[in-house]
């Protein structure tokens, strides 16, 4: 059962938008963050709230974000509910520090968002994840070549394709293109 404040924040946040709420599924868990997903199929909103409050408060708005943005189309990795999402965020309250230690830190592209919205903070966040990622990148040794650069021949493997000479998985957008036109790749170790 949701609490009290998280019904009232639905209702409102929907009769803003003039569309019909959600049902609301809450569960606590024994951890500080919080977890979500909207199933618009199913009409529902679905929360785990972890322990902090306010990242209670910023996985509902993201969920409805999710409820009341245009239908989700991801193209490239471009996700179309932050701009809902960030509105949202200003009108219950959530400061812009909170946005980016908890939005940030669970999905890093939408510290990118976050800087094309102008939020304070989001240049420095943001630079701040790319020194941890180089000095994380650079405690790594130096990359070997286990597989030289080859043409990828595709083979099925079960549920997956692969590329019959060194046989990594080939996935997504590279998968798609791979069977539009041959090509080449190489594999290295992880350092």
């Amino acid at each position: 059962m949701a609490p009290p404040w998280a019904v009232e924040m639905v209702r409102e946040v929907c009769v803003a938008a003039g569309v019909s709420a959600p049902v609301v599924r809450w569960r606590s868990a024994r951890r500080p963050g919080s977890s979500g997903v909207t199933r618009r199929s199913a009409g529902s909103v679905s929360v785990t709230a972890g322990t902090d409050p306010t990242d209670q408060r910023l996985t509902l708005l993201h969920e409805l974000a999710h409820w009341l943005g245009p239908v989700p189309r991801r193209r490239r990795g471009r996700v179309q509910h932050y701009e809902v999402a960030f509105d949202l965020y200003r009108r219950y309250d959530v400061g812009d520090a909170d946005v980016l230690l908890h939005e940030g830190g669970r999905y890093p592209s939408a510290l990118r968002h976050a800087r094309a919205a102008g939020m304070a903070g989001a240049d420095e966040a943001w630079q701040a994840r790319r020194d941890a990622l180089l000095a994380r990148a650079s405690l790594r040794g130096p990359r070997r070549v286990l597989v030289p650069e080859h043409i990828v021949r595709l083979v099925r493997d079960g549920r997956w394709t692969r590329c019959a000479t060194c046989g990594v998985r080939v996935v997504g957008p590279t998968l798609a293109r791979l069977r539009r036109r041959s090509g080449r790749h190489i594999l290295l170790s992880a350092g």
